[in-house]
């Protein structure tokens, strides 16, 4: 079944790929910027902001996907009630923790921003710019485990059949 927040997912892929370009372009102007002799300042900070955005953006949409490790081999191994009582189990806790990581780093991001906190990197960027798509990634990778969750509680899945999941392609 086709996910009915599937254009938020997407959304959030492509600003993955976006940061991971952005990742790329910062590694060759820092090589490039060995063998030219310049520099430019906080080039190596940026190029971690831009792995942090680009994984946790990535998140909710490859989970969507399929492309996660997952305990789908675990939950294959139960049958019936027991099957369906450990996968609800698991979606819960994976709703707890990631509404907490959630929660705190949207917290983190608003008292970064509220206390002007700055990078201690050579380039002095406030903080709450890279925490922000660390914060809104990992938001939406809780809104796909709620989804998730409430789909299983319904009686239908999202997640490929796991003979698939094991093909590749």
């Amino acid at each position: 079944m086709r996910s009915p927040l599937a254009p938020l997912y997407q959304a959030a892929l492509w600003l993955a790929g976006l940061f991971m370009i952005a990742l790329l372009v910062a590694i060759i102007l820092s090589i490039l910027g060995r063998q030219f002799d310049f520099y430019i300042r906080g080039l190596d900070a940026y190029a971690g902001y831009f792995m942090a955005a680009a994984s946790f953006l990535a998140l909710a949409g490859t989970l969507t996907k399929g492309d996660h490790i997952r305990v789908t081999l675990v939950i294959s191994r139960f049958t019936g009630k027991s099957r369906r009582g450990f996968e609800i189990f698991c979606l819960i806790m994976a709703v707890a923790i990631s509404g907490v990581f959630a929660a705190y780093s949207v917290k983190m991001a608003w008292w970064s921003y509220k206390f002007n906190d700055i990078s201690s990197s050579h380039d002095a960027t406030p903080l709450w710019i890279p925490q922000i798509p660390m914060a809104l990634g990992i938001a939406v990778f809780f809104i796909s485990f709620v989804e998730e969750l409430f789909m299983v509680l319904m009686g239908k899945s999202l997640e490929k059949p796991a003979d698939e999941l094991a093909r590749t392609e």
